[in-house]
């Protein structure tokens, strides 16, 4: 059994897409069809920057998803390989669910890419610049995470973003409060808490207004039923009914991200093959949570070759 992961912000880098978009007419089509969506030239921002530009939310979570969908359009196209014929299940962190759905059918590619444009935009406005923070605590798993959170809220927000792996979790929330965390973190046992360098905090109760904007943006939008079921972010168990996964879309923006979970799942599930496309994030992560699982990065034209040789 496989699953195809898709990764979260973060993955952006300048030039990213264009080697694959030069070799490629069907990476290019993807790149001109976001492109029209948005009624922006996001690929051109993708493969020559102002890095500033392409790593503000708004333009990082489409352009991400872009590359990805990239990816897979020229695996199915030019390597003749069928996503619902090679996949059992499918998931993304974060921004990364939408990118999945869009692989996935339930969702179609201009869709998507306004979603996350309409999302990166709430996101970024829920919370005042300053106001908010994030931070990795590394060499800490979960319940360590948690204690730290917990210890340094003092009665502001600060809980659990992202449950990456056992040896990273990223905690979110008011700014004083994510620098009291890094301040302790050493005492409840992490190796070390750094600042990650976001615009916002995201994945906690601070962006209930990005939710509420999420769910208005949802409510008019044609969501099918997925070729493979999707893994979920917010409850890291399989989801297929359309309804299900609008619902769950807007409880991730404030949910936390079970990505580990999710993984575990998957390989307890019978998953035995992870493949990330767009990306090389993920695969960090999954090796760390499932070290006897194979997964492979795919995002370059030799990478997409490989793989459609093995499938």
């Amino acid at each position: 059994m496989r699953a195809f992961i898709f990764p979260g912000q973060g993955s952006q880098a300048v030039g990213m897409g264009k080697p694959l978009a030069d070799a490629s007419a069907t990476a290019r089509e993807v790149f001109q069809e976001v492109d029209e969506a948005l009624g922006q030239n996001l690929f051109r921002l993708m493969s020559e920057g102002p890095e500033d530009q392409l790593t503000l939310t708004a333009n990082a979570q489409p352009a991400i998803m872009a590359n990805a969908i990239a990816v897979l359009r020229v695996l199915e196209k030019e390597g003749g390989i069928r996503l619902a014929d090679k996949a059992d299940y499918v998931a993304g962190h974060s921004l990364g669910e939408y990118t999945a759905l869009c692989a996935a059918g339930a969702l179609d590619l201009s869709t998507t890419a306004r979603l996350l444009r309409i999302r990166g935009d709430a996101m970024q406005a829920a919370v005042p610049v300053g106001e908010g923070a994030m931070a990795a605590l590394l060499g800490a798993d979960l319940t360590k995470a948690q204690a730290i959170a917990d210890a340094a809220a003092e009665g502001e927000v600060c809980t659990v973003a992202n449950d990456n792996d056992p040896t990273q979790v990223v905690i979110s929330g008011a700014r004083a409060a994510i620098e009291r965390a890094i301040a302790i973190a050493k005492d409840h046992g992490a190796k070390r808490g750094i600042l990650l360098p976001v615009s916002a905090p995201f994945h906690c109760s601070m962006m209930q207004p990005a939710a509420d904007a999420m769910e208005k943006a949802l409510a008019d939008v044609a969501i099918q039923a997925p070729l493979v079921p999707l893994y979920a972010n917010v409850t890291a168990a399989p989801v297929a009914d359309p309804a299900t996964i609008r619902t769950l879309l807007v409880e991730q923006v404030t949910g936390m991200v079970r990505w580990r979970e999710s993984v575990a799942a998957m390989a307890e599930a019978g998953v035995t093959d992870f493949v990330e496309l767009g990306g090389k994030v993920l695969a960090g992560m999954v090796k760390r949570i499932t070290p006897d699982v194979p997964v492979t990065s795919v995002v370059t034209m030799d990478d997409i070759e490989a793989l459609a040789k093995t499938l």
